[in-house]
C-alpha cells in the first residue's frame, strides 16, 4: 500500500533528523573517556567541585586539592564523613567510604604537583594597619593573648607541614573567614586536642579578618610543597598539641 505523500514526506524528514543526529552525536560518543578504574577517574565527581586535578573551584568555596598533605586531606575526609565538618554534598559522598579508601583518596590528591590557578580579580585592598596587624599575627602571633604565630604549625613559607597541616596560601579571604567562623562556631572541628578550635577562639572578629586579608595577599612561591615537618616551637611559646586520626593499615 503505497502511503500519502505527506507521510512519506514526513519520513524521509524523520531519516533525515536521525542522520543529522548522529553525525553531532558521534564525536562526543567517540570521545567518551575509556573507563580504567583509576584512582584519578574514580576522584572526577571530586574535581567536578575542587577542579581539573584538585587546582580549587573557581568561585572560592572550593579549596585547593593537589598537593595538601595526605595526612590533612584524610583527616578532612573523615571529619565530614563523621560530622565534625558540615556540608551535606560532601557528607554523602563520603558517607559510604571507609577508611582506607578515604585514605587512598587523600594520597592521590598529595601527589599531585600541578601549578596553581592564575590569581582571580584583586579584591579591594584593606588598609594599611590590618594588613600590618594581619602579618604580626601570622608571623609572630600575640603572647599577651595566647596567640601562636600561623607558621609556627603551617611552616615557615606558610605552605604546611607534613604529615597534617596544610599550607595558608593561595586560598581567598571569603574561604578563610569562613572557615575561622566556622571553627569558632562548631560547625568544624577536629580529633581533640583541637588546638585550631582553641586558637580561633582566642581571635577577635577584627584580628581574624586581618590575618586571612594578609594571608590572602600573599603570592604563593614557586615551590609550593609543604615543609617536611612542622617548625620548633620557639622557647618561650608552648608547643601546640594537635589531635589526628591514625592512619588506616590494610586495602580498602
Amino acid at each position: 500500500m503505497r502511503l500519502p505523500s505527506r507521510f512519506q514526506h514526513a519520513g524521509r524528514w524523520a531519516q533525515r533528523s536521525l542522520s543529522v543526529a548522529l553525525l553531532v552525536l558521534a564525536p562526543a560518543v567517540l570521545a567518551a573517556p575509556k573507563f580504567e578504574d583509576s584512582i584519578a577517574q574514580r576522584t572526577l565527581a571530586c574535581t567536578a567541585c575542587h577542579g581539573d586535578q584538585g587546582r580549587a573551584g573557581p568561585d572560592g568555596y572550593y579549596p585547593r586539592l593537589a598537593g595538601k598533605p595526605a595526612g590533612y586531606l584524610y583527616n578532612q575526609l573523615l571529619n565530614f564523613r563523621d560530622g565534625r565538618r558540615h556540608y551535606g554534598l560532601m557528607a554523602r559522598l563520603v558517607d559510604p567510604l571507609s577508611d582506607a579508601y578515604l585514605y587512598e583518596i587523600a594520597q592521590h590528591f598529595a601527589s599531585l604537583n600541578v601549578p596553581y590557578p592564575a590569581p582571580s580579580a584583586a579584591a579591594p585592598r584593606p588598609a594599611e594597619p590590618v594588613l600590618a596587624r594581619g602579618r604580626d599575627l601570622a608571623l609572630q602571633g600575640d603572647a599577651a593573648l595566647r596567640l601562636p604565630a600561623c607558621v609556627q604549625c603551617h611552616g615557615q613559607a606558610l605552605t604546611g607541614a607534613l604529615p597534617a597541616v596544610p599550607g595558608l596560601l593561595g586560598l581567598p579571604v571569603d574561604y578563610l573567614m569562613a572557615q575561622l567562623g566556622g571553627w569558632r562556631t562548631g560547625q568544624r572541628r577536629a580529633h581533640a586536642p583541637d588546638c585550631m578550635g582553641d586558637v580561633v577562639r582566642r581571635l577577635s572578629d577584627q584580628d581574624a579578618y586581618a590575618v586571612v586579608s594578609w594571608l590572602a595577599a600573599q603570592p604563593v612561591p614557586a615551590d609550593a610543597r609543604p615543609a617536611s615537618q612542622r617548625p620548633a616551637a620557639p622557647p618561650d611559646t608552648p608547643d601546640l598539641k594537635c589531635g589526628s586520626a591514625p592512619i588506616p593499615e590494610g586495602r580498602r
